[in-house]
């Protein structure tokens, strides 16, 4: 720790001093300082110091890219200037000034929140891919205990990803993690999934008859409470604790701070997670029905176009959540025993996915990227593109862009060859068994191949040509 100590001092005296840091964390590569007065700090001399990589100034924050081993300057720089933070790692990015398009703005959220997670992201969905791959080598039992621990394994993070993410969101939005992480933990309770099951009865249906029907399970105060299945789902857990943060800064203003510990995530909590399934739960699965229908009706017009346009947008229906609408469809599809052509336009998705993360490998010259981009590349064959879009094409934009274009052409070829799911079946590599037609092979499944290769190979060209900044990545 010693030897950073000089870096620490020289980084201290050269933004002005610890008088004008407001706040000082750290990311995976960079020192983030919220200033006072940024225009005194010396940034073309910081940028030429021994042991700094470059200096960016961007929503609010100075950031000292300093690599890896960051954590140990930083503790140096808390050590030398008497500093204090409430975590050795934090995303929090509040800041009030402007901070680009809404969707950077939008992009640079999703990153902060997933930041924290995606190693352990990376290393499950690894563990998924080769578990789906012993099984499908008959090297493992699927009812064999050793099966059923590693899948616990792999399953554990995606399954419970809206407590992992409320924690981190509410690092990102200045809010109690702990508050967070029982919201997250509430929408996976088991008697609430329960729910969902076929053997709970229906009271009642809302807007029977219309493309929004819902049946009604349970009530809340006599308010009717329309679920979805919350688990894997991303945007849900980070706009529930987003408003939860909100709250609670209007609670502990106004609860006296003699009580203020306890009572404040108890009405912090008594608010949120009824507004969650009352709310949120609504307008994902009526969001989720409308896009299926539209999608149908697409479909009937044209195959191409549909599979052009749910291709190319699969991978923001899913950050969203509003792929739901179209898993019921799907079932209801197989279960007529005629198959169903609308799920199956989405199969490129994944492997354009996996052509873009390959080519960021090649390309970048940014160690902890490619660090990343290894195992998020291997998961993603396995069609567990988390670690790709979180971890590596999101962050750095053009190739999420990239995947969703090859993703798209996929589609558009899926829809030609009119290819047809019969069975809900793997996902990636093992999804192919899926399209082969119970009557006897047809032109579908050597659709699905070749969307495949096409999306991939698509996604590596668009991805290496439009290119990206190393830089972005930290």
């Amino acid at each position: 720790m010693a030897k950073y100590t000089d870096l620490a001092t020289d980084i201290l005296d050269k933004i002005g001093g610890k008088e004008n840091v407001k706040s000082v964390f750290h990311c995976v590569t960079r020192l983030r300082f919220k200033l006072k007065d940024e225009s005194i700090a010396k940034t073309e001399e910081i940028k030429k110091m021994d042991g700094v990589v470059t200096v960016m100034q961007s929503g609010g924050q100075y950031q000292v890219v300093i690599g890896t081993h960051v954590p140990e300057v930083f503790a140096e720089v808390l050590k030398v200037g008497g500093l204090s933070t409430d975590d050795s790692m934090d995303t929090s990015d509040a800041d009030d000034g402007p901070k680009g398009s809404l969707f950077d703005r939008f992009i640079d959220m999703i990153s902060g929140i997933f930041t924290p997670i995606l190693g352990v992201l990376s290393a499950t969905g690894m563990i998924k891919g080769f578990v789906a791959l012993f099984v499908a080598l008959k090297w493992l039992d699927s009812t064999s205990g050793t099966y059923i621990i590693l899948q616990a394994t792999g399953d554990a993070l995606f399954y419970s990803l809206p407590v992992f993410l409320g924690y981190t969101a509410s690092k990102k939005f200045g809010g109690n993690p702990f508050i967070g992480m029982s919201i997250g933990v509430s929408m996976l309770y088991p008697a609430i999934a329960a729910v969902m099951g076929a053997d709970m009865p229906v009271l009642y249906t809302l807007f029977q008859g219309t493309l929004l029907e819902s049946p009604i399970k349970i009530t809340f105060l006599g308010i009717p409470v329309i679920m979805m299945s919350y688990a894997s789902s991303v945007i849900p857990i980070i706009l529930a604790v987003f408003v939860s943060s909100k709250v609670e800064k209007f609670f502990t203003k106004v609860i006296p701070s003699v009580v203020r510990n306890f009572l404040v995530p108890f009405c912090t909590l008594l608010v949120i997670v009824p507004l969650t399934f009352l709310v949120i739960g609504p307008i994902a699965t009526w969001a989720g029905m409308l896009l299926g229908a539209a999608t149908g009706a697409i479909y009937d017009l044209s195959p191409v176009v549909a599979g052009l346009l749910l291709g190319g947008f699969w991978q923001v229906f899913v950050i969203f959540g509003l792929h739901w609408g179209l898993v019921p469809i799907a079932m209801n599809n197989i279960a007529s025993g005629n198959g169903d052509p609308i799920l199956a336009m989405t199969l490129a998705a994944s492997f354009a996915q996996i052509g873009a993360v390959l080519a960021v490998w090649m390309k970048t010259k940014n160690q902890k990227l490619k660090t990343l981009a290894i195992p998020a590349f291997i998961s993603g064959i396995f069609g567990v593109t988390e670690p790709a879009i979180y971890g590596v094409t999101l962050p750095l934009k053009k190739p999420f862009y990239a995947s969703c274009a090859a993703a798209a052409i996929g589609g558009g070829i899926l829809g030609f060859f009119n290819t047809t799911g019969y069975i809900m079946g793997g996902l990636g590599i093992f999804a192919f068994p899926s399209y082969i037609n119970p009557a006897g092979l047809d032109m579908g499944l050597w659709g699905a191949v070749i969307a495949c290769v096409v999306g991939m190979i698509l996604g590596f060209v668009f991805t290496y040509v439009l290119g990206f900044k190393d830089e972005e990545f930290a």
